[in-house]
């Protein structure tokens, strides 16, 4: 486990000093892509859905003025939307790089949109930032993390056209699942280009092995969060808190639930008025599990949520 004290200086910038356009630069010329999102991502989502879901694109990201591609945003709806029905909409690959965000999305897709479709309506957003996606990144193109940057007069436009897709579909919504990871990568390389980027020191936290919730501060629903908490523990463990009894630096509210004010930090749990919303954190490092089971905890997360909404 590394250590603040293990932690190589970020080789981009001057201690202390916030980035400029040539830092930003720099970094992004550092950037290539190790994946493929039509591949991996937008072949599954034209080749499996079921017959109940609608596939549309929503968007396009055009990074042409840094010298890179574009790439076109897609969700899914049900093919019915029933003005009476609960809404559910699920994201993922807010940040790219966090692998079963994305692919979680898509298993929960392909194997139970449809038994959901005749009693909620749902939207579903599988990848938001689809450069980050190939080149295994938590920041967009122009140094930005979208997760940041869910509130009004974003300056990413990953988040700028989740929010627009969400609002002009979506005159409600009920409840809102957030797929996230955290990985070892977070303190080799993401925390470190954080404190670099901002002229900061690191904010460094142990990464907690195993899965974890970061419900809202201002809407907690503890019990929707350990009914989600209890479904994904017969997937995978739930994460312990450190020493401070903390995770992440937050407090432990219950068991594998800590909490943050999610409009105010711009978090894309924060971007609808649902009452009843989650991030998920799974920890795909850990040497007692797979990235199946990982994707099934996403999806058991999703399945849960639902449950609980229909219940509720």
């Amino acid at each position: 486990m590394s250590t603040p004290q293990s932690i190589t200086p970020y080789p981009i910038g001057i201690p202390g000093t916030l980035w400029g356009a040539a830092e930003k630069k720099a970094w992004l010329a550092r950037q290539r892509p190790q994946r493929s999102y039509d591949a991996e991502v937008i072949a599954p989502l034209k080749a499996r859905l079921p017959a109940q879901a609608e596939l549309f694109q929503y968007g396009v990201l055009d990074y042409a003025r840094l010298g890179l591609g574009s790439y076109p945003l897609f969700a899914v709806r049900s093919g019915a939307w029933h003005a009476d029905h609960p809404v559910m909409v699920l994201t993922g690959g807010v940040h790219g790089y966090e692998t079963s965000g994305v692919q979680g999305a898509l298993q929960w897709l392909e194997h139970e949109l449809g038994r959901h479709a005749g009693t909620i309506n749902l939207l579903v957003l599988p990848c938001i930032s689809p450069w980050g996606y190939e080149t295994i990144n938590r920041w967009n193109p122009d140094a930005l993390d979208p997760n940041r940057q869910f509130k009004p007069a974003s300056s990413a436009a990953e988040s700028a056209l989740a929010m627009a897709c969400v609002a002009a579909n979506c005159g409600r919504v009920d409840v809102h699942v957030d797929l996230h990871e955290t990985t070892d990568t977070d303190n080799s390389e993401f925390g470190p280009a954080k404190a670099a980027r901002d002229g900061a020191a690191l904010d460094w936290h142990a990464i907690p092995d195993g899965f974890y919730l970061v419900g809202d501060s201002v809407r907690p629903e503890p019990e929707f969060q350990r009914a989600l908490i209890d479904a994904v523990r017969r997937v995978t463990h739930i994460a312990e808190p450190d020493e401070q009894g903390r995770i992440i630096g937050a407090a432990l509210q219950q068991e594998g639930v800590i909490h943050m004010a999610k409009r105010a930090s711009g978090l894309c749990g924060g971007m609808t008025d649902a009452r009843l919303v989650t991030t998920t954190e799974v920890y795909p490092d850990s040497p007692t599990v797979s990235p199946a089971q990982c994707n099934a905890a996403q999806a058991t997360a999703v399945r849960a949520a639902i449950e609980y909404l229909q219940r509720a």
